[in-house]
């Protein structure tokens, strides 16, 4: 990001019109030869290579140039770390997107997720459309006015790089260009949202539209799961009325004693199951079975001594999942153990592990993102069992403390192990290569920036960034959330 003074106003000159030039007044008629306006006007091919496109010297250009020129201060900006002085400002470097939109809510959304739908995979063309469901957080005195929000994003059009080209066709720059357009389902909350996840059911009819449901955990210690399949499809079919029934949740879970922020759905049980964890460190499964019953267990999975910050499912072993705590651990464990202990657990941070990822390509990786602002690599087969104490504390594989406020979510890209976004309270939101891997000449090169890691590949400024998300069918689409909007 490049960062400008405040633009002072001053006297402009007049524009032209309609792209006309300045005539000289006279006569058209009076016609005469055509003159060498640079006849004669230097005595040698030294003084012409000298001379600037104006006639005067290059050094005499220049300096006029840059007396003209805006004030921009060309060093990089880094926010989070730089600050911005009195009258400055700071704008993105549209070159750099191919797509960024903003949008702002009545009350910030502090979790979201994006939810899959039947527009194709691989999506590469503009405008694009994506449907996504977010939780409120309102006032306390106005706990009657959260929501939870089915949203459509459409006409999400690409950064136009080249307006001023005459061959493009205008047809097709202006469906490209539309305005974007938000379509909403609301759905009454009585409590703020904590977090929220979103899960698809297939249908055994494969032209019947999947049902989606969602689990939101609540500042009130409820989970509660609704069916937002009729609000998804009421987009696509105007005069649809969503009902008050429809806007109840199917079930409401009960079984936390405390709020809590971890939530994840097992992406290899198509009809539903759910972990939840609480600020009590207490950790509970639930099921839906037959009939859509919801039946959690009855005893809760223990072994961290603080609040459950963030919980994930295994992509690859269906009766596995992995929990990070403020105790500074990362606990594995194995929904089959009947004493309910974690099989793994590896202290990662001397503060608070706030998120993590499980990689779904490379799942033998998981990411860790910590109050300290630091985030970190694990290979999971480096890890040993909790009760074997011969063996050393293992290392993490990669470690970045560039962000310098805590991390608030870190999420693996979905098709590619080695890019990974992370978020955090600096107000930047980042995207890594972990693949890059430069000599010790190439990595001190870093444009005179200090203490930016080679594998940093861009930062994007939200400012009080909460969670952020790949979009699974557009590639190296972002989407984030924070105090101030989504984007």
């Amino acid at each position: 990001m490049g960062k400008r003074a405040a633009e002072v106003s001053g006297d402009e000159p007049n524009a032209l019109k309609d792209g006309s030039r300045p005539v000289n007044s006279k006569s058209v008629d009076e016609v005469g030869d055509f003159e060498d306006e640079f006849e004669d006007e230097f005595d040698s091919e030294e003084e012409i290579f000298e001379a600037g496109a104006d006639g005067r010297p290059d050094e005499e250009h220049e300096a006029e140039e840059s007396r003209d020129a805006m004030d921009l201060d060309q060093q990089t900006f880094i926010p989070g770390r730089d600050q911005l002085a009195a009258g400055e400002s700071l704008s993105p470097d549209t070159s750099t997107y191919e797509m960024l939109h903003t949008l702002s809510t009545t009350w910030p959304c502090l979790s979201f997720d994006i939810l899959k739908d039947s527009l194709g995979e691989n999506r590469r063309t503009y405008p694009t459309t994506l449907y996504a469901v977010a939780g409120t957080q309102a006032e306390s005195k106005k706990a009657k006015d959260n929501q939870i929000m089915v949203m459509k994003l459409s006409g999400l059009s690409r950064i136009d790089q080249d307006r001023d080209e005459e061959e493009e066709d205008e047809d097709e720059d202006d469906e490209e260009n539309a305005e974007p357009v938000l379509e909403t389902k609301l759905i009454p909350l009585s409590s703020t949202t904590n977090r929220i996840r979103a899960h698809q059911t297939p249908s055994a009819n494969a032209s019947k539209t999947p049902m989606t449901l969602t689990a939101t955990m609540t500042e009130a210690a409820q989970v509660l799961i609704h069916d937002i399949t009729p609000h998804l499809s009421s987009f696509d079919t105007p005069g649809t009325i969503i009902t008050p029934q429809q806007n109840n949740p199917m079930t409401t879970l009960q079984m936390h004693k405390a709020e809590g922020y971890a939530l994840d759905w097992s992406p290899l049980f198509p009809q539903g199951k759910l972990l939840t964890g609480d600020n009590n460190g207490e950790i509970f499964v639930s099921t839906c079975g037959d009939g859509g019953r919801w039946a959690s267990d009855s005893n809760c999975f223990a072994g961290h001594t603080s609040s459950v910050e963030d919980i994930q499912w295994s992509p690859s072993e269906r009766n596995v999942f992995a929990s990070a705590s403020s105790d500074g651990t990362v606990k594995v464990w194995d929904v089959r153990a009947k004493h309910h202990r974690p099989a793994l657990s590896v202290n990662v941070s001397d503060t608070d592990v706030n998120v993590m990822s499980w990689s779904r390509q490379t799942t033998h990786l998981l990411a860790t993102g910590s109050e300290d602002g630091q985030w970190a690599v694990w290979d999971l087969r480096q890890w040993k069992a909790t009760n074997s104490s011969s063996f050393p504390a293992p290392k993490s594989v990669a470690s970045f403390n560039f962000h310098k406020e805590q991390i608030t979510s870190i999420e693996w890209h979905p098709t590619d192990d080695s890019i990974v976004a992370v978020l955090a309270g600096d107000n930047t939101l980042t995207l890594w290569d972990l693949a890059v891997e430069l000599d010790d000449e190439e990595s001190r090169d870093s444009a005179g920036v200090a203490d930016v890691p080679p594998q940093l590949l861009f930062v994007h400024y939200i400012e009080l960034g909460k969670e952020c998300h790949w979009h699974p069918q557009i590639p190296g689409c972002v989407m984030a959330t924070g105090g101030g909007g989504f984007g």
